[in-house]
């Protein structure tokens, strides 16, 4: 790839995804350019839907057309971002599959705004989060990729479940979708129109903290699979962990009213998070051990009273 299409993809990671830029930093430099530009490709194909208030259906998806047959090689690329991507997919051996099934994920966007389960919005995150993991392990070149990848994709599936619980305001007001599942929003009576109009209730609070609860079950699942990456890629990624999970105790914070105002993590604080995960991994490199120390999802630690069972109760 060359520097400047790195350069191109880095600028655009740096713009519109802060967060996953912090911990990238530390990724080594043959990974780290990678990066750049996977990043780069997700937010092109994102942004063809989600910012395109005015853009009409049929336009959109022809928008996704060209740029599908540009990320499979079968037009010519018309960014320097999307000519880095198809050598980069070339080079690591990413299936035409795999980019297939992120960009129907995008297209589904167009029509789709309301999922009714959380199996149907698990289907839509194959696609939409499932896929950058695969993209991801693909780079970094793990020694048992098969052993990495279920938690790798987990792990996609968990920031990506973040960022639907701290976006329920943008999503709602600037897209008109909502991520939280019908059945989850029916259970606590929850209506879509209490969401439309930003009217927060106790009931849509006990919503919002089940759907918390499974994600934070999800970057359990996720992290576990940390050990399984080369060494010099586990730091940045549990950092990227700790870094997302963090607007999990913003969210708390606000009493889960998220629809009153977004949460944010200040530089500060994401500062604050580094610095402690990188003390706590000098001392010790267990991803696991050093996630349940410093993140926001309360750690579980097996009943003492049941341990043939393997029970748990949070312990924070």
């Amino acid at each position: 790839m060359q520097q400047d299409h790195i350069d191109a993809g880095k600028a655009i990671q740096k713009r519109t995804g802060k967060t996953f830029y912090l911990a990238t930093r530390f990724l080594p430099k043959r990974v780290r350019n990678a990066t750049h530009v996977l990043y780069a490709f997700f937010r092109i194909a994102d942004e063809v839907v989600d910012d395109a208030a005015d853009v009409p259906p049929s336009e959109q998806r022809a928008e996704l057309a060209s740029l599908r047959r540009q990320a499979l090689g079968q037009a010519e690329p018309e960014d320097p971002v999307l000519e880095a991507f198809r050598e980069l997919c070339d080079r690591y051996g990413i299936a035409d599959e795999e980019i297939v099934t992120f960009l129907d994920a995008m297209e589904s966007d167009i029509d789709t705004d309301r999922y009714e389960t959380y199996a149907d919005l698990e289907a839509y995150m194959r696609g939409s989060a499932a896929s950058v993991g695969v993209m991801m392990t693909a780079i970094m070149e793990p020694e048992n990729p098969e052993t990495a990848l279920p938690h790798a994709v987990t792990l996609g599936e968990a920031f990506q479940m973040t960022n639907f619980l701290r976006d329920v305001r943008e999503d709602v007001l600037e897209r008109d979708r909502i991520y939280l599942p019908q059945e989850t929003l029916r259970a606590h009576d929850v209506s879509e129109a209490e969401i439309e109009t930003l009217e927060y209730s106790e009931s849509f609070r006990d919503a919002m903290a089940e759907e918390m609860r499974r994600t934070e079950n999800l970057y359990r699942e996720g992290v576990a699979g940390i050990r399984y990456l080369p060494e010099d890629c586990q730091l940045p990624v549990l950092l990227a962990a700790v870094l997302y999970a963090e607007h999990h105790a913003v969210i708390r914070k606000q009493e889960y009213d998220v629809l009153s105002a977004e949460p944010s993590l200040s530089t500060a604080r994401k500062l604050t998070c580094l610095a402690k995960t990188r003390w706590h991994w000098h001392w010790n490199r267990d991803p696991e051990a050093v996630f349940d120390r410093v993140s926001a999802v309360p750690s579980i630690e097996p009943d003492r009273h049941s341990p043939e069972h393997g029970d748990g109760v949070p312990t924070r």
